[in-house]
């Protein structure tokens, strides 16, 4: 009995090689075996040519990490906890005491609870610009800025900066500049060579992306990736990833793998959706405003569409509607929990729509001078029917006539 104990925990059976499928195997490991001692304290992690430690890779992360690159244009990548663990991983990579960051006024707010958080506490200033005037941007850039984030579209109102500009600025005046591209991921723009054929090579030094969303597309995992071109650049933050401890599961992992086949076509349908409910939001009285890159009149589509792809599958599956001032939050609210196909929840991506109202005056500097004053409610739409979310939005409008 001791004996047939120990050959089941020491099994000597190695399967095959040349097994191959369309879905990769998965492999969880927190110890990896060894042959010998030499091998021990030869192998190399971080350029990926072999595995130490589950912590630093195993060929299910190493294969997503490929493909994330492959996705976004990149040359290396990091795999993360969430989208949130991608932008903090790269501040504490890149910056120290004295040092200052940039964010867009329409930045992620937990971005910037972070950077106004323990970034102030460790000695970090945090500024924030108008991601729409891009010499904003340039008035405030001082010796001390190390890091500018930018977003593309912005969070919640979805204005779509001159990123171009943004990014050329940052470059003349020697900053990294990190993209949080969660929203066009991978997919609407090419972060690393944004004019492509006219001006190879210009593009952000930093692409973070919430896996958690279209990747994931299931509403299901929460994985974040920190894309890179420059070999130094990603090792900075391999190290400090490394140093914190960062690591993914392997079912997670999994769960990515399967579903990044489709992204494609998952975000054009995302998109068709979004655009087709955006436009007959216009026709509805209570919809003082309808804010999409992808309507005339939105802020910043004429950015969007020099950018990205303006026909199909290039605006993902996010608007937001400003509802008229005379309405008050207790009735806005009432109109939220009228909605039925609609689920009242954070995040985006998955197969279920979802709705959230937001207090934006809490959330930024001052009220956007291209906003109209009202409340903001932001919809990320789902792939149930087309039909049947419009109507279901009509009938939840029926609670403010």
């Amino acid at each position: 009995m001791t004996q047939k104990i120990t050959d089941l925990i020491q099994h000597g059976y190695v399967p095959p090689e040349g097994f191959a499928a369309p879905q990769p195997g998965v492999f969880k490991a927190s110890t990896v075996f060894f042959p010998n001692v030499a091998a021990m304290r030869s192998r190399e992690w971080k350029d990926k040519s072999a595995y130490t430690y589950g912590l630093h890779g195993t060929p299910t992360t190493y294969m997503l990490e490929e493909r994330i690159c492959t996705l976004e244009g990149g040359q290396q990548c990091v795999l993360v906890p969430s989208g949130l663990a991608a932008l903090t991983t790269v501040a504490m990579a890149l910056l120290k005491t004295g040092d200052e960051v940039l964010l867009p006024d329409n930045a992620y707010g937990p971005n910037k609870d972070f950077s106004r958080a323990e970034l102030k506490a460790w000695g970090i200033t945090c500024r924030v610009y108008d991601p729409m005037d891009a010499q904003d941007l340039q008035a405030k850039i001082t010796p001390a800025t190390k890091l500018v984030w930018v977003e593309a579209a912005g969070s919640v109102t979805l204005e779509f900066p001159d990123l171009v500009a943004l990014v050329r600025i940052c470059k003349a005046h020697g900053v990294c500049v990190a993209l949080d591209n969660t929203w066009g991921a991978g997919l609407a723009f090419a972060p690393f060579d944004l004019l492509p054929g006219q001006e190879p090579g210009l593009g952000v030094d930093i692409s973070a992306h919430a896996l958690t969303k279209y990747p994931s597309g299931g509403g299901d995992v929460l994985m974040g990736a920190i894309t890179t071109r420059d070999a130094a650049l990603h090792l900075r933050i391999k190290l400090t990833h490394m140093r914190l401890g960062l690591g993914v599961g392997a079912n997670d992992a999994e769960a990515v793998l399967r579903a990044l086949p489709s992204i494609a076509l998952r975000y054009c349908a995302h998109d068709a959706a979004t655009r087709a409910l955006a436009q007959w939001s216009q026709t509805q009285a209570q919809f003082v405003q309808v804010l999409h890159p992808a309507l005339p009149g939105s802020p910043g589509h004429a950015h969007w569409k020099a950018l990205c792809r303006p026909d199909e599958g290039g605006a993902a599956g996010l608007f937001s509607v400003v509802l008229d001032a005379r309405f008050s939050r207790d009735q806005v609210d009432t109109f939220c929990d009228a909605l039925k196909l609609f689920r009242l929840g954070y995040s985006w991506g998955g197969p279920v729509s979802l709705v959230v109202p937001y207090d934006l005056s809490s959330m930024r500097a001052s009220w956007p001078g291209h906003l109209v004053r009202g409340s903001v409610v932001r919809f990320a739409i789902g792939l149930e029917a087309v039909e049947d979310l419009r109507a279901d939005i009509a009938q939840a409008l029926a609670v403010l006539r």
